[in-house]
């Protein structure tokens, strides 16, 4: 059966109506070339407004530029980046952050829900100190984590703390970030730069638009020569305005949490009717828009045959992931969860 809609992820939505209109304003007359345009100026603006703070602003096309342009600009080629083992900076970027940074040893730490111990931190940063290791440079964080679940201000604070002791800048993965806020009833400033985050890449194509990243130094310190990163990278695009433009046309009136906030909401629908079929359970705290059900083999198998698309063994080796997005409605998910009960009830 074709479905219009699908569970695989949450790239796999088209564009949301207010980034689509504002591209189509950006499409009318001329405008300067390479992001010295009025659309990148207002969309940097209404970022620094949003975060509360003077913060440098770049855009770049997709995640894989955001986390390794942005990992390079922290981090030597004789120093290493600490992350959890499931996140995405270790698992999906292909090495982009040790090419970027001309060798940075990616370091890996534990943590219960795909979050990082800060003791974890403080055990690898510590290990060794000797000129024969990697000196620890940076602390990566994903937020939302891929398991879906969110960090606190309390536990970013905690972790940028233990990291600045350690000798560590500290970069956020915010490719889900909205549904993290969305999720969270505290403001951009308390989850990011006032609990220490040094640097945010915050994620936009998740959330509705076609393509483009914003990159955010709250250490603006810290920014002096990115241009030429993202030139060198291949993320200066000469017409900027149209990566630029989709981010006012979500900022201004807050349709980044509205569209964030409903795709929440699907995934808490989507696990409140998984709870209630018997024999299925949900691996996680539904804190974002990803739900991770154990499924066994063969009910994943019809769920397939069904036409349903969702992902399995790309987190954890036993778990289905089913993304909302912010298209995902009502009826999406009380169609996928009536073939689930029909599937475990004739199991």
């Amino acid at each position: 059966m074709k479905r219009t809609r699908q569970f695989l992820s949450d790239n796999n939505s088209g564009i949301c109506p207010e980034a689509w209109a504002a591209m189509a304003e950006a499409n009318v007359g001329h405008e300067p070339a390479y992001g010295n345009d009025t659309w990148t100026q207002r969309a940097a603006d209404l970022l620094r407004n949003i975060f509360e703070t003077d913060c440098e602003v770049f855009f770049v096309f997709n995640g894989t530029s955001a986390n390794a342009l942005s990992l390079a600009a922290l981090c030597q080629s004789y120093q290493s980046i600490l992350c959890h083992e499931l996140s995405h900076v270790e698992s999906s970027e292909c090495g982009a952050p040790e090419f970027f940074t001309n060798g940075s040893k990616i370091l890996l730490l534990k943590g219960a829900d795909g979050k990082i111990d800060p003791a974890e931190v403080e055990r690898v940063a510590r290990n060794r100190t000797d000129i024969h290791y990697p000196k620890p440079g940076v602390l990566s964080i994903t937020q939302s984590a891929e398991t879906g679940i969110v960090y606190t201000p309390a536990e970013i604070g905690l972790l940028a703390e233990t990291a600045k002791r350690c000798g560590l800048r500290v970069q956020m993965d915010g490719s889900r970030f909205a549904n993290a806020m969305a999720s969270s009833g505290v403001s951009p400033a308390e989850m990011t730069w006032r609990a220490g985050v040094d640097v945010l890449c915050f994620g936009g194509t998740k959330n509705g638009i076609a393509v483009g990243e914003a990159v955010i130094f709250f250490n603006r310190d810290l920014a002096r020569d990115f241009a030429y990163r993202c030139k060198q990278g291949g993320q200066l695009t000469s017409k900027m305005r149209f990566i630029s433009a989709p981010w006012v046309g979500m900022l201004k009136d807050g349709a980044w949490l509205r569209h964030a906030r409903h795709a929440n909401e699907m995934a808490q629908r989507l696990a409140a009717g998984v709870r209630g079929i018997s024999g299925l359970e949900i691996s996680f705290p539904v804190q974002s828009n990803a739900v991770l059900v154990k499924l066994a083999k063969p009910a994943e198998e019809q769920l397939r045959q069904r036409g349903w698309m969702f992902s399995t063994g790309g987190i954890t080796e036993v778990d289905s992931r089913f993304m909302c997005g912010w298209d995902t409605t009502a009826e999406d998910v009380d169609a996928v969860l009536a073939d689930l009960r029909e599937i475990v009830r004739g199991a």
